[in-house]
């Protein structure tokens, strides 16, 4: 019973800390995201200010694996390529050392003592504030969180030593089964290693969190119940392990996606493998290094603190893994590169919603879903141009092109499904002011290219219609359809520039409007004319009507291509929204 009393502790301290981490984590998505995102966008044009870029995020947001998980996202996005994101992910490696240094500091301070009053200070800003400052708390909540669970974790997990000279039978018993259970399985040279690295990745895996599985490694070992050699192999382990959350990350992704997952992989366990050939020199340093430490750093309980020795070791392993590969970053892409073959040519994969169990990463999702908006916009161009292909050519067979529109309709359909359930899983985290508005614009905009590529589709069966009927237009009829399809055209390009630039100005928005106004003249001007030739000639009653019904389709294109534009505006300015472009 004590001892199911004991886990029940410790993993109820762990949860106290991963729910400070995922707080404070959020809090500082939504407080500095954009920054973030235009941080990793923009500094990231060579491998060095790659690895500044991703220490710094992964420092202000603590978690690799959020990091690792928004540059899978990017590449996949098309805003980082392949060698800038290998950079990053090394950064990450060594950005999140610093979880190891704030858990070392357990064993100096009461934690506890001030992590009661950061939340104190925080709890008046979320309960009260707005917007950032509202944010602003949620990071100060979990920053105590985060130190309150370290505290409880050190509380909870019993010092060894107390253990054995302590009065009570049954727990020197417990006490003495863990000491041989550790004296079993240590020892014995690099196999004992091999083994504890091998905890160390399992142990990642069961939480899915590098710095929760460094939490308890560093605690366990300042309470004694394993060594210095056998805490710094449990390390590279949870080097490895918390490589599985990118891969994970980027199943269903692009090529250059799972690429970026396969590279922080490699990158993990070269450095593993060249630290296991020099293990026990670099080891026999570190407790050099450690030794050197000032007496502040001293406890009761060891020569040197060991989790202070224990961060060095984590650091200094990621700084010179860092420092040794860095030069062969185009190695390095050109081996993950072979390694995931392209993408076979044909349909683009499905859109999946990145993210991970422990963080929610709901902020960081938005540019995959921007990157999927551009590439409905895009398949609209190409059924238009399409469309008109088989418009301008009655005299030729084009079946295959028909299908392919078709096909190109489907895709459409399914495109637009996938960023609409992408977008609802992304509201359902508590997105900041400005980007739950751009998810619910950028769900109206794929609504809209949807409508635009169903209108697309029906002017193709309509004029496969006409070729069976073998109704000719005249030369005046057929000036007018091409007249409406230049305005129709002109409005497509722009909605696609608009897109691909991240959002309209009121410039883009005023030419939507006149393009609009534009195409219902014209739409107008022409069924008009339609109707006077009927009155004319009985005989291309029918074929008037089909002209007229063109002129109503492009129009429709055109009022679904101006709501795009307004719902573009809309996504970058506090205006209520865009109205509705339909007449």
């Amino acid at each position: 019973m004590d001892t199911l009393v004991l886990i029940l502790k410790i993993l109820g301290s762990l949860g106290v800390f991963l729910y400070g981490m995922k707080v404070m984590s959020e809090g500082m998505q939504r407080t500095a995201g954009e920054r973030m995102r235009r941080i990793l966008a923009t500094m990231t044009r060579n491998r060095f200010t790659g690895v500044l870029t991703g220490v710094t995020t992964t420092g202000m947001i603590q978690s690799s694996s959020a990091t690792t998980v928004m540059v899978v996202s990017f590449v996949s996005a098309g805003l980082l390529t392949l060698t800038e994101s290998i950079g990053v992910i090394m950064g990450a490696n060594l950005g999140t050392t610093l979880t190891a240094w704030i858990i070392a500091l357990v064993g100096k301070f009461s934690l506890s003592a001030i992590a009661l009053p950061i939340i104190g200070v925080g709890l008046p800003l979320f309960f009260a504030g707005r917007n950032r400052w509202r944010s602003i708390g949620e990071v100060l909540i979990g920053f105590g969180l985060l130190f309150y669970g370290l505290s409880l974790l050190k509380d909870s997990v019993p010092d060894l030593k107390s253990m054995l000279a302590s009065t009570d039978p049954a727990m020197k018993a417990q006490a003495e089964s863990i000491r041989e259970f550790v004296a079993g399985i240590s020892g014995k040279g690099y196999f004992s290693i091999l083994l504890f690295l091998g905890i160390g990745v399992l142990l990642t895996l069961v939480v899915q969190s590098s710095s929760a599985a460094m939490a308890i490694t560093v605690t366990i070992t300042l309470q004694g119940w394993i060594g210095f050699h056998e805490s710094a192999a449990i390390v590279l382990g949870e080097n490895i392990g918390t490589t599985v959350t990118a891969w994970l990350a980027s199943i269903g992704a692009s090529a250059d996606a799972k690429r970026a997952a396969r590279a922080h992989f490699m990158f993990n366990v070269i450095g593993v493998v060249w630290m296991l050939v020099i293990f026990y020199p670099f080891t026999a340093g570190v407790n050099w290094l450690g030794d050197m430490l000032p007496d502040s750093f001293r406890t009761e309980k060891h020569d040197s603190d060991v989790g202070f020795k224990l961060a060095i070791f984590h650091s200094l392993f990621n700084l010179i893994n860092i420092l040794l590969l860095v030069g062969f970053v185009p190695q390095i892409a050109k081996i993950v590169t072979r390694w995931v073959k392209d993408d076979k040519v044909g349909r683009a994969p499905r859109l999946q919603f990145i993210s991970q169990s422990l963080l929610d990463v709901g902020e960081l999702n938005l540019p995959e879903a921007e990157k999927a908006t551009c590439e409905l916009a895009a398949i609209t161009r190409k059924m238009f141009e399409g469309y008109l292909k088989v418009l301008d050519q009655p005299e030729k067979d084009l079946t295959e092109d028909v299908q392919l529109l078709k096909r190109l309709e489907d895709d459409a359909d399914v495109l637009t499904h996938d960023i609409t359930e992408y977008l609802v899983r992304t509201s359902a985290a508590e997105l900041s002011p400005e980007n739950a508005r751009a998810v619910s614009r950028m769900v109206r905009i794929a609504s809209e290219l949807e409508e635009i590529s169903d209108v697309i589709y029906r002017l193709v069966q309509i004029t496969a219609r006409k070729y069976r009927k073998e109704r000719a237009f005249g030369q005046q009829a057929t000036m007018n359809v091409t007249d409406l399809a230049s305005a129709v055209v002109e409005m497509i390009t722009l909605y696609e520039t608009v897109l691909k630039s991240g959002g309209a100005n009121e410039d883009s928005v005023n030419q939507a409007e006149a393009l609009e106004v534009k195409t219902d003249k014209l739409r107008k001007l022409y069924n008009k004319a339609s109707m006077s030739r009927m009155a004319e000639a009985e005989s291309s009653v029918k074929t008037e009507m089909i002209t007229v019904e063109i002129h109503n389709q492009f129009e429709l294109i055109g009022n679904y291509a101006l709501s795009v534009v307004k719902n573009a505006y809309y996504l970058n300015n506090d205006e209520e929204g865009a109205e509705d472009g339909h007449r």
